[in-house]
């Protein structure tokens, strides 16, 4: 993980996703729609492991404050 401008990152094998808590408003769409990668009671709170690639992603492009994003381990990047 990395700080200094608030964005960690946090790897998995096919997916890694970084979150930006300056961003965050707290909208919950990640704790809801994966709590198996998103836990906030558990550190690191994000798993990228936790759940396949796709489903993910589908859940990152529902953050809207774009506080989550997520690059693929092929290159592919996303809000």
């Amino acid at each position: 993980m990395n700080g200094g401008s608030g964005k960690k990152t946090y790897e998995g094998q096919s997916v890694t996703v970084t979150f930006e808590a300056g961003r965050c408003r707290h909208a919950a769409e990640c704790v809801r729609g994966l709590p198996e990668v998103f836990d906030t009671a558990r550190r690191p709170w994000i798993r990228p492991d936790g759940a396949t690639a796709e489903r993910l992603v589908e859940v990152v492009r529902r953050c809207p404050s774009g506080a989550l994003r997520y690059r693929l381990a092929d290159g592919g990047t996303g809000p």
